[in-house]
């Protein structure tokens, strides 16, 4: 007797649920369920390892595999066939938000613990993301593990917060800081890509700035903070997108904000 398929963990159903192409009809539908889904969201958009994915999911690394290139296919069966694509079904159950590396059930507890919603803020309030580590500017934003969030009106910090990315990497972190609404980053290196995405997405960069991260965010707000307006990632032997490479670069100099 065939062991019972262990159920998988999603954190939410999709906003959309079907794809028909243009043109066609009559072809029989191609079925995603919701855990392909969901391995395809963590793995290819967040970005995540198939061993991040199977923690999330509640799984075994192998059936992250398995489940990915079933997805896969489906996938490319829709697009180069022009079969329509449903999502729908699958062995699956909704996050409650209980295991520690769901990052947005996280954060909306050390905000209710801490009396800070980093998730809403007021017109006038302006929010700061500094990578961080033990008090400091982390390095390297694309490895960065925790973002320290500040919120500030009037030049005046009003609110701050920690909060870890739980594994989220360079294709997710600016999707990361979109959500919590932030609107100016302070870091060390950064790479081509990632400056493309937050500048898309309206967060102005500050980067090549290391030290105290609240040092940093006072001297931001009193226009005193030293930065490098043509930062790059000086993180050796990691490749970003667009054809960037760290190693060829090196953040240094610094730029004095007028």
């Amino acid at each position: 007797m065939p062991r019972p398929q262990r159920c998988r963990r999603i954190c939410g159903k999709p906003m959309v649920t079907g794809f028909s192409p243009d043109h066609i009809t009559g072809r029989e539908a191609v079925v995603l369920t919701l855990d392909e889904f969901e391995v395809i969201r963590l793995v290819d958009l967040e970005k995540q390892t198939h061993q991040q994915c199977a923690m999330q999911m509640e799984i075994g690394r192998s059936t992250v595999t398995e489940i990915y290139e079933s997805a896969r296919g489906k996938i490319a069966d829709s697009l180069i066939n022009g079969r329509r694509l449903i999502i729908d079904g699958g062995n699956y159950k909704l996050c409650d938000g209980e295991p520690k590396w769901c990052y947005k059930k996280h954060c909306e507890k050390q905000q209710r613990k801490e009396k800070i919603n980093i998730t809403e803020k007021g017109d006038m309030i302006m929010r700061i993301a500094v990578t961080y580590e033990n008090g400091e500017i982390f390095q390297h934003f694309g490895h960065t593990e925790q973002f320290k969030f500040y919120d500030a009106e009037d030049g005046k910090i009003t609110a701050e917060q920690i909060c870890d990315t739980n594994g989220s990497g360079h294709g997710a972190l600016a999707g990361f800081l979109t959500d919590h609404h932030v609107d100016v980053l302070i870091c060390g290196g950064i790479g081509g890509g990632a400056q493309a995405a937050l500048m898309e997405r309206g967060i102005k960069l500050y980067g090549g700035v290391s030290g105290s991260a609240d040092e940093a965010v006072k001297a931001l707000l009193s226009d005193a903070l030293s930065f490098n307006p043509n930062v790059h990632c000086n993180h050796h032997n990691h490749e970003h997108g667009a054809g960037h490479t760290c190693g060829e670069h090196s953040c240094g100099g610094s730029h004095q904000e007028k």
